[in-house]
């Protein structure tokens, strides 16, 4: 006999559901027609991945030849498939089939992260070839080479992030034109990228059009979907490990964060936490999305494990919990080089020798840029920028690269090597520098 609930699950989608008007993402064009492998819609929760997957779904149905019976659109986070098993999952299908008088060819799972074992469920579906299937997931933990592995060559992943800048613009319904920098619009283009820089881009914020609504959905975010998670996934026995981390890290993101230097700060607390602890702690917040972790540049694996990481807020809105705008602006700048550089998947870390830059990024086996960050270049601190920049640059054989400031162009000639500012604005609309 069918379970009442997954047949209730099935009949809403079928003939209830109404699929939302999409906000366009830019992501890349899937044609689930030819899609071979698993897609997984990967990010943080509350960033448009189930909009997406509606639009995916939405795009099926105006092609004219797809019919509602043909998609099974299931939410792992339906309160009605709470205790959800992979053996359900026939079940699930026989429901599906009762209703809709035939199999469906394209699967939706939302929330995947949710169903025990979910990766053999997965395997075990496209294993049947009868499927086009798409899932997503609030987990770091679908990404990586150990779920591609585990899925033999079966999986192709697409991270969704909060809005990206020019995707903020588009909401906004504010015209990319390249032209309007070079016009009194300038100021306009510096107002939205304000409100980027503090509110950041989760779309539900964004919406909002006062500064304490928008504070309160953050603070949400930050309750349910980060603390809350993380001590349902992981037990609350280390509780008192997590809130001061936590709080931490939103009132010093852009910063090295040592696990020995935290130890030592619980401990003068009268606190308990291991290294381990805080370490697995860490672990945990980087796969719920609530922080990007980079580590210190080096060929060596080992050494990468060695040194201190550096952390950032997975959107620059958080900062809204902790310190104020003006004291943390320069924090922020950093971020959201962090986010972009996270969103468009590409390995990233810190440079330290006998001065620092902000941010190497890798190509394969290659390094292949360094940007500094900094809100203004001014006498007092362009020494400083510098130094960090070009010595990333000559130890590392680095070609491109750049200072990455608020609103300041120019350049400056060091040692016969032009150095490039450019507003981090500019540059995450797509403007790189000259190599």
């Amino acid at each position: 006999m069918i379970n009442e609930r997954l047949l209730q699950v099935v009949a809403e989608w079928l003939r209830t559901t109404v699929l939302p008007k999409p906000i366009r993402r830019e992501a890349p064009v899937v044609d689930l027609k030819r899609l071979r492998n698993i897609l997984a819609v990967v990010g943080p929760r509350r960033s448009g991945k189930t909009y997406f997957l509606y639009q995916l779904a939405g795009e099926l149905l105006g092609d004219g030849k797809t019919e509602r019976a043909d998609i099974m659109f299931v939410d792992f986070e339906d309160y009605r498939l709470q205790g959800f098993k992979p053996l359900d999952m026939d079940g699930l299908l026989s429901a599906f089939h009762q209703l809709a008088g035939r199999e469906p060819r394209f699967l939706f799972l939302d929330e995947i992260q949710h169903v025990p074992e979910w990766s053999r469920l997965l395997r075990t579906l496209h294993n049947r070839g009868r499927f086009t299937i798409v899932i997503s997931g609030s987990n770091s933990c679908l990404l990586g080479r150990e779920i591609a592995a585990e899925l033999r060559g079966r999986y192709r992943d697409e991270r969704m992030m909060p809005f990206s800048f020019r995707e903020l613009l588009a909401f906004r319904r504010w015209p990319l034109d390249r032209a309007a920098l070079h016009t009194p619009e300038r100021g306009r283009w510096l107002g939205i990228f304000d409100d980027y820089l503090r509110f950041g881009g989760f779309p539900e914020t964004l919406a909002q059009p006062r500064e304490q609504d928008k504070r309160k959905i953050l603070q949400t975010y930050y309750n349910t979907n980060f603390y809350r998670d993380i001590l349902d996934r992981h037990g609350s026995k280390a509780r008192h490990v997590l809130e001061p981390m936590m709080r931490q890290l939103l009132e010093d993101y852009a910063a090295v964060f040592s696990i020995s230097t935290f130890a030592h700060h619980l401990a003068s607390s009268g606190i308990p936490g291991s290294k381990r602890t805080i370490a697995n702690y860490l672990r945990y917040l980087e796969e719920a999305f609530f922080v990007i972790i980079n580590e210190k540049f080096s060929y060596s694996p080992r050494r990468r494990m060695m040194n201190p990481r550096k952390v950032y807020l997975i959107d620059t809105g958080f900062g809204l919990l902790g310190g104020a705008f003006m004291e943390t602006r320069g924090a922020l700048l950093e971020n959201a080089v962090a986010v972009e550089l996270f969103r468009q998947q590409q390995p990233m870390f810190y440079f330290s020798g006998k001065h620092e830059c902000d941010f190497i990024v890798q190509e394969g086996t290659r390094a292949t840029e360094a940007w500094q960050v900094s809100w203004q270049v001014t006498p007092k601190n362009e020494r400083r920028e510098l130094e960090g920049l070009l010595e990333a640059m000559r130890s590392l054989k680095i070609r491109r690269g750049g200072i990455l400031t608020y609103d300041q162009t120019g350049t400056r000639r060091v040692d016969g090597q032009t150095v490039h500012l450019i507003p981090v604005w500019e540059w995450l609309l797509g403007y790189r520098g000259r190599p």
